[in-house]
């Protein structure tokens, strides 16, 4: 298994921290945060191979990071050319670059750069084993909130019987985050979805597509998660996970 973190966009809504600088870097709790991610990836013995998809402004920095960053697992950054939020190849373009640069021939485990979460990836890891096709999914407790992300209505196998990006009228709380798990032999759908002319930008645009052509599984988790999307969010999450790093004896 191969995981990849998604760290290509440009983050203007963060301005002016994220100027010359990318999200994933900015410091929570006293270390970057995309650390937080691989802290909970690099313990899983599944994964070979950490993957970094940025792009060509802000390669250098994630190099560098990843030069001087300790950690079990090897770590390739890759960098999909763009310069700016106007040519940005999207996450899904940036799952389909990766898959093609390094001639993905794995399982593929993908996280957003920008989410810290506080679930066991290895239990997320297991649900895929079980069921197939996995999106982590979490109850935001809010219809209001759940018009921001993706709303998911779950079967009593949890099984995804429905998904809509960005609802307009919720029915439910439960929402997808960008954490999914794809066998090797699903990865080939990424180039279908793309070849097809659609959105190649926000990620559960390609769930709603693929869960009405494969079995998708929603891992339902209710430990916090976090998702920093803009300053406001930042500045919670830095506070509250600086507790919960506390608590948690780190």
């Amino acid at each position: 298994m191969k995981a990849l973190i998604l760290g290509a966009g440009y983050a203007t809504r963060m301005y002016p921290l994220t100027k010359d600088r990318p999200k994933p870097l900015l410091p929570v709790a006293g270390k970057p945060m995309i650390e937080h991610i691989t802290d909970k990836l690099e313990v899983l013995p599944e994964i070979t191979h950490i993957y970094v998809v940025t792009n060509n402004k802000f390669y250098d920095h994630f190099r560098r990071w990843a030069e001087g960053y300790r950690c079990p697992r090897p770590i390739t950054v890759l960098n999909d050319g763009t310069m700016d939020d106007a040519t940005k190849l999207g996450a899904i373009g940036d799952i389909k670059y990766t898959i093609d640069t390094v001639k993905m021939d794995d399982d593929l485990l993908v996280v957003a750069g920008d989410n810290l979460f506080q679930h066991s990836v290895q239990d997320f890891v297991h649900f895929f084993t079980r069921k197939g096709i996995a999106v982590a999914v979490y109850d935001v407790g809010s219809k209001e909130l759940v018009r921001k992300y993706s709303e998911v209505r779950l079967d009593a196998d949890h099984r995804i019987v429905d998904f809509i990006e960005k609802p307009e009228h919720p029915e439910t709380t439960l929402a997808a985050i960008c954490m999914y798990l794809f066998p090797r032999e699903k990865l080939s759908l990424v180039h279908e979805y793309i070849a097809a002319g659609n959105n190649p930008d926000q990620p559960g645009r390609y769930i709603q597509w693929l869960h009405k052509r494969q079995p998708v599984y929603g891992f339902v988790f209710n430990e916090k998660w976090f998702d920093i999307g803009d300053l406001k969010q930042y500045e919670q999450a830095n506070r509250e996970y600086a507790g919960l790093m506390q608590g948690a004896g780190a």
